[in-house]
């Protein structure tokens, strides 16, 4: 137990770097002490960023701890963010978790110190833990601060060694060295160890900061474990004149010798008699309060969404417009909200999301071909308040999956939209298709799954993501088709439209975007060989419409349902569920891309594929036949 002045007192900017090791020890202490409780967790990877985080904490990260929502307040990611018990020992010592809670709710059911850190949390702007993601979310932040805010505020991202081997992080940093974000920082906890023995590069500090370097970004090497040291180098990296890579030589375990630099002891708390020893080893338990440098004075909130006039685009019945025109027509009339930002892959040209830029250039943001990075960005920005677009090829969306997982487990609203859907885009071939999205995105939770059939419906829904809470996604079709709906038609999330309906309809076609257009083009021929049909328009494909399909169930006994998609959880899945769960029973025909595509016209490979008017029919008549 280290002496009485040293167990307790008052950290603030001014503290000699004594004091603050006093700090460091505290924070590996109580990560020791979190974790042991738990009985798991990460203390050793938390021991090796101790000093990085106590020196930041005290002298330079401008946080007021009792207004998390300050507007000025510096940004603090954890991308390693199984060293939760490192973050939640800093909470502590700031005063905002109290130690009953940090020793006897981490990890448990119910609590808000999860194992991996999460908004719950007022002090965690985002989801943390699978790795290679932090540092993306924190160029987000960057550029939300510097460019749409226009804040004085800085962004920290603390990674590990082990992530850097991901992708995502090298996007990450080459937007941040494109951009020149000043405001940015990353400190790199190079321990050595990752979860089953050495990192790629071990200790090789050097070759990172080659890497940071060529990147765009300035690279500082410093002893990880030395606070004068990094003390210099995080006032080096907050002097507003390049993005920042701290490149700290640390080790895992540090303070305790027994588990110091030692395999074999990645994400395992210490036995209880090895966490008494390492107290003991650390110095004892220490009660010291941080107060550290306060954001600077007069940050203003984000200005709300205003109640601007929003206008949408208007098109004639019967004009051959694509929705993915649409769609960018209508992001130019929601931008008339300043709160809405749009964020392209290097493909607004086909998207239609270079519209927006033309009209609002200040809140556009070109990512290139990072469809990671580019998501990343989008949640940063919904972290400071605003409503981001993104939108690429829904093919190339699921490339950044993971991110827009994490992003609804962040409880994020963002707006997403994908074109060039399905094998009606014709020539470019099966790498160009996106027969998988629907799928991805149902998955996700709490998300919105939208698929116009036209330019009305389309401008409409765009319009509406702006709105919604979590994770919306829009489909787009490349080709153009006729306008089915007028300009004052509504299109409510968790509706449809039946397009055609009787009294005497012997059967229900049911499709979404292209295949919407094939089942009329079907049921005009089912007419001519005296097979009344009905005609849903299934817009929105979650939440979908389980009444209407429920009382087209009783009224008709058969469903066909056509999806430009793989079958296995798109439209047909999202009916089936439906007619599960309200115990309808009709015959179902479900018509889906269920071989590989090739190249040729729009009409080939949608009959190729069976999805095609012709298709419809047929299956149309043996269910009527029966």
């Amino acid at each position: 137990m280290t002496d009485q002045n040293a167990a307790t007192g008052l950290i603030g900017p001014d503290t000699d770097l004594d004091q603050v090791f006093e700090l460091a020890q505290q924070l590996r202490v109580d990560s020791v002490r979190a974790s042991t409780e738990a009985g798991s967790g990460h203390p050793t990877s938390s021991l090796s960023a101790a000093d990085l985080m106590a020196v930041l904490m005290a002298r330079h990260l401008r946080y007021d701890w009792q207004e998390p929502d300050n507007p000025a307040n510096d940004h603090l990611i954890f991308s390693k963010g199984h060293a939760s018990p490192l973050l939640y020992a800093m909470f502590h010592a700031a005063g905002a978790v109290d130690e009953r809670e940090l020793l006897t709710t981490y990890r448990t059911f119910g609590a808000r110190l999860q194992g991996h850190p999460t908004p719950v949390l007022p002090w965690v702007d985002v989801a943390t833990g699978s790795l290679g993601q932090g540092i993306a979310y924190g160029v987000g932040i960057a550029l939300a601060g510097r460019d749409l805010e226009h804040q004085p505020y800085r962004v920290w991202v603390l990674c590990g060694d082990s992530e850097m081997a991901e992708g995502s992080v090298w996007e990450a940093l080459d937007k941040a060295g494109q951009r020149r974000l000043a405001n940015f920082t990353v400190i790199i906890d190079v321990n050595r160890l990752g979860q089953r023995g050495p990192t790629e590069l071990g200790w090789d500090t050097d070759a990172y900061a080659r890497r940071v370097e060529a990147f765009g970004c300035r690279a500082l090497v410093v002893d990880g474990h030395d606070l004068k040291a990094i003390d210099q180098a995080l006032h080096t990296a907050a002097d507003g004149r390049a993005p920042t890579v701290i490149v700290a030589r640390t080790v895992k375990g540090e303070g305790v010798s027994e588990v110091a630099d030692a395999e074999g002891w990645h994400g395992k708390p210490l036995p209880a008699d090895l966490a008494e020893r390492a107290v003991a080893e650390l110095g004892g338990v220490r009660h010291l309060t941080v107060r550290g440098p306060r954001p600077p004075e007069g940050g203003q909130r984000p200005a709300p969404a205003a109640d601007a006039a929003v206008e949408l685009p208007r098109f004639r019945v019967g004009d051959e417009v694509a929705t993915r025109v649409a769609f960018g027509k209508a992001l130019v009339a929601v931008g008339a909200r300043p709160d809405v930002v749009v964020l392209d892959a290097e493909v607004g040209n086909s998207t239609h999301a270079e519209d927006f830029a033309k009209a609002y250039p200040e809140r556009y943001f070109e990512t290139y071909i990072a469809e990671q990075q580019m998501i990343a960005s989008a949640v940063g920005m919904a972290v400071r308040g605003y409503r981001p677009y993104a939108a690429t090829f829904a093919a190339f969306l699921t490339r950044a999956h993971d991110f827009i997982r994490m992003a609804a487990i962040s409880q994020i609203s963002m707006a997403l939209s994908g074109s060039h859907c399905g094998v009606e885009i014709g020539a470019d071939g099966p790498s160009q298709m996106g027969v998988e999205d629907l799928a991805m995105m149902r998955s996700v939770h709490g998300s919105t799954v939208l698929y116009p059939g036209d330019a009305t419906s389309a401008a409409a829904l765009t319009a509406a993501q702006a709105d919604l809470a979590g994770i919306s996604y829009l489909r787009t079709t490349r080709g153009a088709y006729p306008v089915l709906y007028g300009p004052d038609e509504t299109f409510p999330v968790g509706g449809s439209k039946t397009l055609r309906a009787s009294d005497d309809d012997r059967v229900t076609l049911i499709g979404a975007g292209i295949t919407l257009h094939e089942c009329l083009a079907a049921a005009e021929a089912l007419a001519a060989d005296g097979i009344p049909a009905r005609v849903l328009d299934l817009y929105s494909v979650k939440p979908v419409d389980a009444e209407t399909l429920a009382r087209a169930a009783r009224d008709t006994g058969a469903f066909v349902v056509a999806e430009d998609h793989h079958p296995e959880g798109g439209l047909g899945e999202a009916v089936l569920s439906a007619l599960a769960e309200r115990r309808a029973s009709p015959a179902v025909v479900h018509l889906a891309v269920r071989d590989l595509p090739g190249s040729g016209t729009a009409s080939e490979l949608l009959d190729a594929a069976g999805i095609s008017r012709t298709h419809i029919a047929e299956a149309a008549k043996r269910l009527a036949a029966r």
